[in-house]
């Protein structure tokens, strides 16, 4: 009995060992990523069942378990589970299956055609995040295939909704159905691996994000006739408004994350730029560092402190009639430990006129959350795996922007954003997430499954 269990655990150590034979993995992945970002999911309106369906063809092929989670009929949530020993709890990797809408107007190749060109996929998707849906996928075939042997469940969601309506989404899932998906780690979008020149230079790997809120001024004054100015006019009081807040500069407040950031930014930067990395971290120099941030580095300079943006200016009619009311909202993006009333009081002395009501509009906020830890077993497999995959230093990340993994972060969770990597040019060129032109390097998109391969062996096999 003894030595046919151990012939069985030797097969099994060779079929892991030997690994996936990667060439034909390229040409299937290409395949499944093609045919997900054929699908128009855009959000709104959002049509993820067709993509889900396509998903659940594939995995149940393959005799791996799924489950479909709909608020919404034609908005599922898939959810495929392989079973580990229990030893550790469980690892979840996550996509969301919705993208943004488009103008295919302004688009060179169709939006949903998934164009092969030049060595580039061009589609709505292909980084926002269609890209961690067809690795998740992989690796789950892969895991399956190879037989390897767990001591985590690694569990699959491929969600709706990411994109604007996380009620049908994450949301859904953690308050009806969170057991399906409860686990110590999480994978999912927020990070990436940045090139310059073709080359790869660190990784981003997102261990905490702020929080949204939109906020809303309200001046007020006498309506009138245009031909008769008024001081009181609520236009001009509400200009006033936004221009002393958008001159405002809030105090900086460093956290684990942003501490850990720019230390290790310094580290790998060019003399000048690493001296203002370090600047940051004293309280005694922070202040310059910082002005320059403000002027050339405006993504560093919201990792310091809760950011505000004037976005929405609301007021008016017709051309001779004074309103009695003009409205301007303010995108605020917020530390997870911000004191949001008192801050609320911090603008209202910014502003200091008792005519302009400040006040939190509607927006969907993200709940609370804390940093994933970065000396966990997580951070540093997914640390070992860049320098492997890539040959760069790894930055925990605080994202300005928001993702679903904020929802799992308020549970417990430990998320780290996880990415492809993407040229630094390609945003100014038009070709990045949201663009008219988004596309991903083949090249790059499987060098990311092969990262993305190892880190899910390495935390959820059996030791």
């Amino acid at each position: 009995m003894r030595a046919g269990l151990a012939v069985v655990l030797l097969v099994l150590a060779v079929q892991t060992s030997a690994g996936p034979d990667w060439a034909t993995v390229e040409v299937e992945t290409l395949k499944h990523f093609q045919a997900l970002l054929r699908f128009d999911t855009a959000d709104p309106p959002g049509r993820e069942e067709e993509a889900v369906a396509y998903l659940r063809r594939v995995l149940e092929a393959e005799a791996i378990p799924v489950e479909s989670y709909a608020l919404e009929p034609h908005r599922p949530n898939l959810v495929a589970r392989l079973r580990g020993s229990g030893r550790k709890r469980p690892l979840l990797l996550m996509g969301h299956t919705d993208v943004v809408n488009v103008d295919p107007q302004k688009w060179t190749f169709p939006p949903f055609s998934a164009t092969r060109d030049g060595g580039y996929v061009y589609a709505r998707g292909a980084v926002d995040d269609k890209d961690n849906v067809a690795a998740s996928l992989m690796v789950m075939l892969l895991l399956k295939r190879l037989n390897v042997p767990l001591d985590r469940d690694v569990i699959f969601l491929a969600e709706s909704g990411e994109e604007g309506s996380t009620r049908v989404g994450i949301q859904f899932m953690v308050n009806q159905h969170f057991a399906a998906i409860d686990a110590e780690y999480c994978l999912a979008e927020g990070g990436n691996v940045t090139r310059e020149g073709g080359a790869a230079k660190f990784a981003s790997v997102q261990t905490l994000e702020k929080r949204p809120y939109n906020v809303q001024l309200v001046a007020r004054g006498p309506a009138g006739h245009g031909s008769v100015p008024l001081q009181t006019n609520a236009i001009a009081r509400l200009a006033a408004a936004v221009t002393a807040v958008a001159k405002w500069t809030p105090p900086i407040r460093l956290n684990e994350t942003t501490s850990a950031y720019f230390r290790r930014l310094a580290e790998i930067s060019a003399p000048e730029q690493a001296a203002r990395y370090r600047a940051v971290l004293d309280p005694a120099t922070a202040a310059a560092a910082d002005a320059y941030f403000r002027e050339h580095e405006p993504r560093h300079a919201s990792m310091l402190r809760t950011s505000v943006s004037p976005n929405i200016i609301q007021a008016g009619y017709r051309i001779n009639v004074i309103p009695s009311e003009a409205t301007a909202n303010l995108d605020v993006r917020a530390l997870q430990d911000e004191d949001l009333p008192a801050f609320l009081d911090e603008i209202r002395k910014v502003i200091n006129d008792p005519a302009v009501d400040v006040r939190l509009g509607t927006r969907d906020s993200r709940p609370p959350g804390v940093d994933a830890r970065i000396d966990s077993e997580a951070f540093k497999t997914i640390e070992s795996a860049m320098q492997k995959h890539y040959a760069v230093p790894t930055l925990p990340t605080m994202s300005t922007g928001a993702t679903d993994m904020a929802y799992l972060r308020s549970k417990g969770i430990q998320c780290y954003g996880v990415g492809p990597a993407l040229d630094i040019e390609d945003g100014p060129k038009g070709f990045g997430a949201h663009s008219d032109q988004e596309r991903i390097l083949e090249a790059e998109l499987h060098r990311f499954l092969r990262f993305y391969w190892d880190v899910v062996v390495q935390l959820a096999r059996r030791q």
